[in-house]
Protein backbone atom coordinates (compact mmCIF):
# COMPACT_ATOMS: atom_id res chain seq x y z
CA UNK A 1 0.00 0.00 0.00
CA UNK A 2 1.29 3.46 -0.92
CA UNK A 3 2.09 5.98 1.77
CA UNK A 4 -0.47 8.77 2.28
CA UNK A 5 0.30 12.07 0.55
CA UNK A 6 0.50 14.39 3.56
CA UNK A 7 2.29 17.54 4.64
CA UNK A 8 5.62 16.76 6.29
CA UNK A 9 6.89 14.14 3.84
CA UNK A 10 10.62 14.55 3.31
CA UNK A 11 13.06 13.57 0.60
CA UNK A 12 16.82 13.82 0.42
CA UNK A 13 19.47 13.34 -2.27
CA UNK A 14 23.21 13.91 -2.35
CA UNK A 15 25.76 14.48 -5.07
CA UNK A 16 29.53 14.77 -5.17
CA UNK A 17 30.74 18.00 -6.79
CA UNK A 18 32.87 17.09 -9.83
CA UNK A 19 34.17 19.08 -12.81
CA UNK A 20 31.13 17.79 -14.74
CA UNK A 21 28.60 19.63 -12.54
CA UNK A 22 30.42 22.91 -11.97
CA UNK A 23 30.55 26.31 -13.59
CA UNK A 24 33.23 28.99 -13.51
CA UNK A 25 32.60 31.50 -10.75
CA UNK A 26 33.39 35.20 -11.08
CA UNK A 27 36.23 36.31 -8.85
CA UNK A 28 38.38 34.08 -6.67
CA UNK A 29 40.58 33.20 -9.67
CA UNK A 30 37.62 31.78 -11.58
CA UNK A 31 37.41 28.66 -9.41
CA UNK A 32 34.98 25.99 -10.56
CA UNK A 33 32.02 25.66 -8.14
CA UNK A 34 28.73 23.71 -8.06
CA UNK A 35 26.50 25.21 -10.76
CA UNK A 36 23.14 26.79 -9.90
CA UNK A 37 21.17 24.70 -12.46
CA UNK A 38 22.59 21.56 -10.85
CA UNK A 39 21.59 22.81 -7.38
CA UNK A 40 18.03 23.45 -8.56
CA UNK A 41 17.90 20.01 -10.21
CA UNK A 42 19.13 18.38 -6.99
CA UNK A 43 16.40 20.11 -4.98
CA UNK A 44 13.82 18.96 -7.53
CA UNK A 45 15.09 15.39 -7.17
CA UNK A 46 14.66 15.64 -3.39
CA UNK A 47 11.05 16.77 -3.89
CA UNK A 48 10.40 13.84 -6.24
CA UNK A 49 11.91 11.46 -3.69
CA UNK A 50 9.65 12.87 -0.94
CA UNK A 51 6.45 11.79 -2.70
CA UNK A 52 7.60 8.84 -4.83
CA UNK A 53 6.07 6.28 -2.47
CA UNK A 54 2.71 8.06 -2.48
CA UNK A 55 1.93 8.03 -6.20
CA UNK A 56 -0.30 5.48 -7.87
CA UNK A 57 1.04 3.31 -10.69
CA UNK A 58 1.25 5.41 -13.86
CA UNK A 59 1.46 8.68 -11.94
CA UNK A 60 4.43 11.02 -11.75
CA UNK A 61 5.05 14.67 -11.04
CA UNK A 62 6.08 17.59 -13.18
CA UNK A 63 7.78 20.68 -11.81
CA UNK A 64 6.34 24.09 -12.52
CA UNK A 65 7.67 26.85 -10.30
CA UNK A 66 11.10 27.02 -8.68
CA UNK A 67 12.16 29.90 -6.42
CA UNK A 68 15.64 29.06 -5.14
CA UNK A 69 18.49 31.21 -3.88
CA UNK A 70 22.03 29.91 -4.35
CA UNK A 71 23.62 31.14 -1.13
CA UNK A 72 27.18 29.82 -1.22
CA UNK A 73 29.72 28.32 -3.62
CA UNK A 74 30.72 24.66 -3.25
CA UNK A 75 34.04 23.60 -4.78
CA UNK A 76 34.94 20.33 -6.49
CA UNK A 77 35.40 17.45 -4.07
CA UNK A 78 32.68 18.39 -1.59
CA UNK A 79 29.26 16.76 -1.25
CA UNK A 80 25.98 18.64 -1.58
CA UNK A 81 22.88 17.29 0.21
CA UNK A 82 19.46 18.60 -0.82
CA UNK A 83 16.30 18.13 1.22
CA UNK A 84 12.67 18.80 0.41
CA UNK A 85 9.71 18.89 2.75
CA UNK A 86 6.14 18.83 1.48
CA UNK A 87 4.47 21.89 3.04
CA UNK A 88 1.23 22.11 1.05
CA UNK A 89 -1.06 19.69 -0.75
CA UNK A 90 -3.83 21.35 -2.77
CA UNK A 91 -5.40 18.68 -4.98
CA UNK A 92 -2.73 17.80 -7.53
CA UNK A 93 -0.55 20.79 -6.59
CA UNK A 94 2.36 20.07 -4.25
CA UNK A 95 4.56 22.75 -2.67
CA UNK A 96 7.92 21.93 -1.11
CA UNK A 97 10.35 23.87 1.06
CA UNK A 98 13.80 22.98 -0.28
CA UNK A 99 17.29 23.51 1.05
CA UNK A 100 20.80 22.30 0.38
CA UNK A 101 23.98 22.01 2.42
CA UNK A 102 27.56 21.20 1.53
CA UNK A 103 30.18 19.91 3.95
CA UNK A 104 30.51 23.41 5.49
CA UNK A 105 27.29 25.41 5.24
CA UNK A 106 23.85 25.99 3.76
CA UNK A 107 24.27 26.59 0.02
CA UNK A 108 20.69 27.05 -1.15
CA UNK A 109 17.09 27.41 -0.06
CA UNK A 110 13.69 28.19 -1.48
CA UNK A 111 10.41 26.74 -2.73
CA UNK A 112 9.51 24.25 -5.43
CA UNK A 113 6.07 23.47 -6.86
CA UNK A 114 5.11 20.21 -8.61
CA UNK A 115 1.88 18.80 -10.01
CA UNK A 116 0.78 15.17 -9.99
CA UNK A 117 0.23 13.92 -13.54
CA UNK A 118 -0.76 10.77 -15.38
CA UNK A 119 2.62 10.14 -16.97
CA UNK A 120 1.48 8.54 -20.26
CA UNK A 121 -1.11 11.22 -21.10
CA UNK A 122 1.29 14.00 -20.13
CA UNK A 123 3.99 12.61 -22.46
CA UNK A 124 1.43 12.30 -25.27
CA UNK A 125 0.49 15.97 -24.86
CA UNK A 126 4.16 17.02 -24.88
CA UNK A 127 4.79 14.97 -28.04
CA UNK A 128 1.71 16.46 -29.73
CA UNK A 129 2.90 20.00 -28.95
CA UNK A 130 6.38 19.20 -30.24
CA UNK A 131 4.91 17.79 -33.45
CA UNK A 132 2.73 20.85 -34.04
CA UNK A 133 5.64 23.27 -33.75
CA UNK A 134 4.14 25.12 -30.77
Amino acid sequence: MAQALTVGLRGEVTIKVTPDNTAERFGNAGAAVFATPMLVALMEQAAIAAVAGCLAPGEGTVGTRVDVQHLAATPVGMTVRATAELVEVAGKRLVFAVSAYDDREKVGEGWHERYIIKTASFLEKVAAKAGSGI
